[in-house]
């Protein structure tokens, strides 16, 4: 009967999601009506258990990681080191083909590993990179593809927001699987320069070469760019280098990083006003996926009443497909549901079902956390959604970058990443390795 009522509630809540209702507001009703329905019309019993399952959900303090991060990587952005960033691959890079899209997606792998939201990164960028291709000719839809696409690394790389929730929804630890995307981000930005470099010298016109001398920057520019870089770095030192020599938890490098990152941004010029526009946003950035949080532990307890996962799992197995073509379905639902909803709903709906599912087929719970992360990612830049294509969209001062642009230079992006995420399924090596090593 649990089961019945289980998979009854998830198509209710997939209805609901298809009719636009939120999707917090439609876990939680979902969640409640299922336990009601369970304890037979027992109103008191249902509320106790949800509002006993509310507060358990957000009281350990791995949580405070999230609000910590995005306000760190807020502190960066605001201070201006990702300009500084870019400038320095910019000159490091300048004799490869495509080297401003090579910039920006190297800028974007650092980056990545002080922001812990690609959304930064996108917005970081868009108004950095995309000006700076579009006056050296590129073509239009290669530089907004090279921003959307390389912006993907802030969800795998660490400190990664989403690498955050699927710890905490699979009680995994949060360290383990911060050292575990680093490998696979490396894989997926050498993927990605990749393409680049063979698309600029098989077609040099959608990134002309850069026949002038770069001018040198001024001593003001090289002190900021010094300060700007040397930052960035010792911020990945603190946060990754600290949790990897078990100096910190994940907990406390996020607060150790925040310290540093406004340290950062008062030496580079940030003012009280920034440092307050930097705390909100950390608030309205969290705030939603802290709501999404706790109506996602409302949906596992109905699971784990009702005996959903085992009952969902029997539905898997019951269709004699091979594990191969199980994790193809997943991988499947996870791209459908990146066309409709965003990357945290798509993992608070479907990893309380597809990862010991997972499990119970012999894959490494490491390597199919990255392999899922991977794809969900690519869901940020599939249509009609994309989250990260709006976000382009929204922050280029271009009004001429449209979204059919972005989506079609972005495509390649797409396809590598998928990449990426078969090859740490056929090499589970490449996420595993890192967290046997050092955690």
């Amino acid at each position: 009967m649990g089961g019945d009522i289980v998979v009854m509630m998830l198509g209710v809540l997939i209805v609901l999601i298809l009719l636009g209702v939120h999707i917090g507001v439609a876990l939680a009703l979902c969640s409640g009506v299922g336990v009601y329905i369970m304890f037979r019309g027992n109103t008191e019993a249902a509320l106790a258990i949800m509002s006993n399952t509310a507060y358990e959900a957000i009281r350990k303090d791995v949580f405070a990681v999230i609000p910590l991060f995005v306000l760190m990587g807020d502190f960066v952005w605001r201070s201006g080191a990702a300009g500084d960033l870019y400038r320095i691959c910019d000159r490091t890079l300048r004799r490869l083909p495509g080297r401003l899209a090579i910039a920006t997606i190297a800028g974007n792998t650092v980056f990545a590993a002080v922001t812990g939201v690609s959304i930064a990164s996108a917005a970081a960028f868009s108004r950095i990179a995309y000006p700076e291709m579009m006056k050296l000719g590129y073509k239009q839809s290669f530089a907004l593809g090279a921003v959307a696409g390389s912006a993907c690394l802030g969800m795998l790389i660490p400190p990664s927001v989403l690498l955050i929730v699927w710890a905490i929804l699979t009680e995994m630890s949060v360290g383990a699987l911060f050292v575990a995307g680093i490998i696979p981000g490396m894989v997926l930005a050498l993927l990605f320069s990749g393409y680049v470099i063979i698309a600029a010298k098989v077609n040099p016109e959608i990134a002309p070469p850069y026949d002038k001398p770069l001018t040198e920057p001024t001593p003001a520019e090289k002190r900021s760019e010094l300060i700007g870089g040397l930052g960035i770095l010792a911020l990945i030192m603190v946060v990754i280098g600290g949790i990897w020599l078990g100096w910190f938890t994940p907990t406390e490098a996020a607060a150790f990083g925040v310290i540093c990152a406004l340290i950062i941004g008062v030496i580079k010029g940030m003012r009280m006003d920034d440092i307050i526009q930097s705390l909100y946003q950390a608030g309205r950035t969290t705030a939603p996926i802290m709501f999404l949080l706790i109506a996602a532990q409302m949906y596992s307890r109905l699971l784990a009443l009702g005996g959903g996962v085992n009952y969902i799992q029997g539905i898997f197995i019951d269709s004699q497909l091979s594990p191969f073509m199980l994790i193809i379905l997943m991988a499947f639902i996870w791209l459908i549901l990146g066309m409709l909803i965003d990357s945290i709903s798509i993992i608070l709906l479907t990893v309380p079902i597809f990862a010991p599912l997972a499990m119970s087929m012999g894959y490494d719970p490491i390597a199919f956390a990255i392999f899922g992360i991977l794809v969900i990612e690519a869901g940020l830049l599939s249509p009609p959604f994309g989250l990260l294509v709006y976000t382009v969209r929204g922050s280029v001062p271009d009004p001429t970058a449209t979204l059919k642009k972005i989506f079609i230079g972005s495509a390649p992006y797409f396809v590598l990443i998928l990449v990426a995420a078969f090859l740490v399924l056929a090499f589970p090596i490449l996420a595993t390795l890192l967290p046997k090593a050092l955690i």
